[in-house]
């Protein structure tokens, strides 16, 4: 057994489901697991991945986890394991910025979803930082300075989730709560090479969080592995097993087919990341599974539908805050809220009637397969401050660019997830997406599984860190 601020874990411990059977057998101490990430934290602080530090209670909350699991109840496998949430989300005494200078509301009580992390025996260690409101991609509108990408600190994180993407690669903690409006945990995830989940709309919980879009928001897990992914979903869920996590079995055997989806959604693509999908395509069905093209047209209705419905929801909530107090917001993030004031009502109601096309659209798509596949950005992080990314040499914004492929699953609500897909040749991740059935998480799980060693090459999380 490990002792109380012990050894450090071994540096191949990055996953939750390795180190929570150690921490079960009293093999890993929780303690000394947080006074890593800890440690971490401290030493990569130009990155801006937090904005609260947690130190004191998270050491408290671990010395307590490892008294309860050293008298035979441990709760599973989050017993003891150090997590962080993004600062949108509510924990009880600790101020919840939104990433802003706006004045942060003062929650005296955890959100739901922070709840059931607690329940878990989690350890909170810490508010991660985030485009302000979480209405951006790129991380550098932020109160609390521009977060930077771990593989190469002049470009962009991803966002709006961008510090815990940054604090999983970075061995700062080992899960991270996260938003999703338009592609807000998946795009920091490829960004970062970490795992991004986007449940299905509604499945989680999103009382206690900062609003953007009521419509639209999603709460979700960022992990270093896909096994993580669903021992963190399962507890999000209140599935989670008090039995420690067994070794899945591969799944390598099934046979699946995945149709991707062409026209607008990948008529931009960088080349790297073109490259990355066939090659992920051509091992898929290498390995057995089938791969088909298909057309989804109304995948071109999306950036519009998605700004008439977002904007308008955006503002009505900010609309007292701006009235008193506009010149706190970052001057990009409070001029999409502005715009939104001028939607007209009959656009917001043709907008969610076109949305329900959208949804029918996508359900088609995925009849007769078992996911869609394609890939989660289009282009690799992109430069700090870049107004626009070139594409095949044509300028395109860079905040279009990157939310290309996110943002329509976010209309339909489907559970999509984003899985490290290698490298570019100057080392930058790259990430494909798989899109499930609506209302069916689970499977999605099962199925990227499936399809993870011939995306990943092996390799999986490009994450780095021992936490």
């Amino acid at each position: 057994m490990t002792a109380r601020g012990g050894d450090t874990p071994s540096p191949d411990l990055r996953s939750i489901a390795e180190i929570a059977p150690l921490i079960a057998r009293r093999e890993v101490s929780p303690v000394q697991l947080v006074r890593n990430c800890l440690a971490r934290i401290e030493a990569r602080r130009e990155l801006n991945a937090f904005i609260t530090v947690m130190s004191e209670t998270a050491v408290a909350e671990a010395t307590a986890a490892e008294d309860e699991i050293a008298s035979g109840r441990y709760r599973g496998p989050l017993h003891g394991i150090p997590v962080s949430v993004k600062d949108l989300i509510d924990v009880a005494g600790t101020p919840t910025t939104s990433g802003s200078a706006v004045p942060p509301r003062r929650p005296r009580h955890d959100a739901p979803i922070v709840q059931r992390l607690r329940d878990a025996g989690a350890v909170l260690i810490g508010k991660t930082n985030l485009h302000e409101f979480a209405f951006g991609t790129t991380g550098d509108e932020t109160a609390f300075g521009a977060i930077r990408n771990p593989f190469d600190m002049t470009r962009s994180a991803g966002g709006s989730s961008s510090g815990a993407a940054v604090a999983l690669h970075e061995g700062m903690c080992f899960a991270s709560l996260g938003t999703d409006t338009g592609g807000s945990i998946r795009i920091p995830a490829a960004a970062c090479g970490v795992v991004g989940l986007k449940p299905t709309y509604g499945e989680l919980s999103c009382e206690g969080i900062v609003a953007l879009s009521t419509t639209c928001d999603h709460v979700g897990p960022l992990t270093r592995t896909l096994r993580d992914a669903r021992i963190v979903f399962d507890v999000l869920k209140g599935d989670g097993s008090l039995e420690q996590p067994a070794r899945k079995q591969s799944t390598r055997s099934t046979r699946v087919t995945v149709a991707v989806p062409g026209g607008y959604l990948l008529e931009r693509l960088d080349v790297h990341v073109r490259a990355a999908l066939e090659r992920a395509r051509t091992a898929i069905e290498r390995d057995g599974h089938t791969v088909r093209d298909i057309d989804l047209p109304e995948a071109r209705l999306t950036p519009d539908v998605y700004l008439h419905i977002v904007l308008p929801e955006a503002s009505r909530y900010h609309a007292g805050t701006l009235a008193s107090n506009a010149a706190a917001y970052s001057p990009g993030v409070r001029l999409r809220l502005e715009m939104g004031g001028y939607v007209l009502a009959e656009d917001y109601v043709r907008a969610m009637g076109l949305r329900q096309v959208l949804r029918a659209a996508v359900d088609r798509a995925l009849d007769g397969c078992d996911g869609l596949l394609l890939p989660a950005l289009s282009i690799p992080a992109p430069t700090l401050g870049a107004a626009t990314v070139d594409i095949d040499g044509t300028p395109e914004p860079t905040r279009s660019a990157m939310l290309r492929l996110t943002q329509l699953f976010n209309l339909s609500g489907h559970p999509a997830i984003a899985i490290p897909s290698g490298t570019t040749p100057a080392g930058l991740p790259l990430s494909m997406q798989i899109v499930g059935r609506y209302g069916q998480t689970h499977q999605l799980l099962e199925l990227a599984e499936t399809l993870e060693p011939q995306i990943s090459g092996g390799a999986g999380s490009v994450g780095g860190g021992t936490g």
